[in-house]
């Protein structure tokens, strides 16, 4: 489904919010990716949710490597009781929508919502073949996933967390990551 147009209309409209886009080309990229941005902001903990049994089981040991040679805790799951020291939730995302730089992400997993929610930093790994010009091409895609899982928790995420008070004072970070960093990867057969 990748269109040249829509990935470069995804990147611009993301950046315009205040999103870091990147493209990476491997999952040993994504780990150090993750790794060195968690060490450059100061931070000790990456949770890591979301992700199939099998991209897991890929980046995992990687990341933790990395990771443990920086003095940086990969925390395993349930994340309940680290809630207020998770630095950096790195998670996958479903979809992208161009029109507005947003991620698409299942978030039926207590797991997955507090790395997206809880971390001061997000790293979310996006499939550029998965982005699509807007809402109203997803709409067949979120009805078949309703069907599939029934009413599934889906988290649409456009820029780090930002809320304004009755002032029009802008504040980021106060509700939700004060970061969101999307590494376009693509599908590989050898990762």
């Amino acid at each position: 489904m990748e269109n040249g147009k829509d990935k470069e209309l995804f990147k611009e409209k993301a950046e315009l919010v205040q999103t870091v886009v990147s493209t990476v080309e491997t999952l040993e990229d994504v780990a150090a990716y993750t790794v060195d941005l968690t060490a450059d902001q100061g931070g000790k903990t990456i949770a890591i949710a979301g992700f199939d049994e099998e991209t897991l089981a890929a980046i995992l040991p990687d990341l933790k490597e990395k990771a443990k040679a920086k003095g940086i805790e990969v925390l395993e799951p349930p994340f309940r009781p680290h809630l207020e020291i998770i630095h950096t939730g790195l998670t996958p995302a479903l979809w992208g929508i161009a029109q507005t730089g947003t991620l698409v992400l299942r978030s039926a997993d207590e797991n997955l919502r507090i790395a997206t929610m809880l971390a001061e930093t997000h790293v979310c790994v996006l499939d550029p073949s998965t982005i699509y010009p807007s809402t109203d091409e997803l709409v067949p895609l979120l009805d078949a996933a309703i069907k599939e899982n029934g009413a599934a928790y889906m988290a649409f995420i456009t820029g780090p967390s930002r809320t304004a008070d009755i002032e029009r004072v802008l504040s980021i970070g106060v509700h939700g990551p004060e970061f969101l960093h999307i590494l376009f990867k693509e599908e590989k057969a050898d990762d």
